[in-house]
């Protein structure tokens, strides 16, 4: 990990829900499964990115391994990227456990991770950009792109709201009720710290920051509420 300038943004402290926490990670994993299936998550990433056990892939942001521990056995080398030290000591810890030797745990993030390896395949983020105020999204997006090969690809998802969103106090109530209905009290709080603290940005914001870093569109997907995918390939 690269020592940052005192005027660089600390993305190592949280944006929001503070998961340096050992319980607060363990909450996280149980909170998220009540909504994600890793594991087919994980299988519909691989597919559209077409990646084969000769390919090595960044986790940027990897959390408690939803990607990491189900990919490894897809691809040559994972990279596990994360600002929290207990999600990655949480995360190695499944590793381990599972037997996989396959993915290196590297402290970091988009603007602190160094990668000294080979530039690599693909680079998959689920849920991090929005972690940085945008003027540094654009900072880390440009570091991303000079860790893929050219040609390489990005799998970026992350709670995006479009530009015409008049209504924006229902659907963030709505938003909120819905979760705290299917998920928990608990949860549905952490949705209240994303909008009030986070940086979740416009999708015109989105798509401009990702061509301007150097990234060519190939795909937009919107998923439920506010998740967008932008699948991206490097045109470095």
């Amino acid at each position: 990990m690269i020592s940052r300038p005192k005027w660089q943004y600390g993305e190592m402290k949280h944006a929001g829900v503070d998961y340096n926490s050992p319980a607060q990670v363990e909450a996280y994993d149980i909170n998220h499964q009540k909504f994600r299936n890793y594991q087919k998550q994980t299988e519909a990433i691989i597919q559209t990115l077409e990646l084969g056990l000769e390919h090595t892939v960044i986790d940027m942001g990897a959390g408690t391994g939803a990607f990491a521990l189900h990919a490894a056995r897809h691809c040559k080398i994972i990279y596990a990227v994360d600002v929290s030290k207990a999600m990655l000591d949480y995360s190695r810890q499944k590793a381990e456990k599972a037997g996989i030797k396959n993915i290196v745990f590297c402290h970091g993030g988009f603007l602190t991770y160094e990668h000294r390896a080979e530039p690599v395949d693909a680079m998959v983020c689920v849920g991090v950009l929005h972690h940085l105020p945008d003027f540094w999204k654009l900072i880390g997006l440009r570091r991303a792109l000079e860790m893929l090969k050219s040609g390489g690809k990005l799998y970026l998802f992350d709670v995006v709201f479009p530009v015409n969103m008049t209504d924006y106090k229902k659907r963030f109530d709505d938003w909120i009720q819905s979760t705290a209905e299917n998920i928990g009290t608990d949860f549905a709080k952490e949705v209240e710290t994303h909008i009030r603290d986070e940086y979740s940005t416009y999708d015109w914001i989105m798509e401009g920051l990702l061509k301007r870093a150097g990234f060519q569109i190939d795909k937009i997907q919107h998923t439920d509420r506010f998740g967008t995918i932008y699948i991206c390939t490097s045109k470095a």
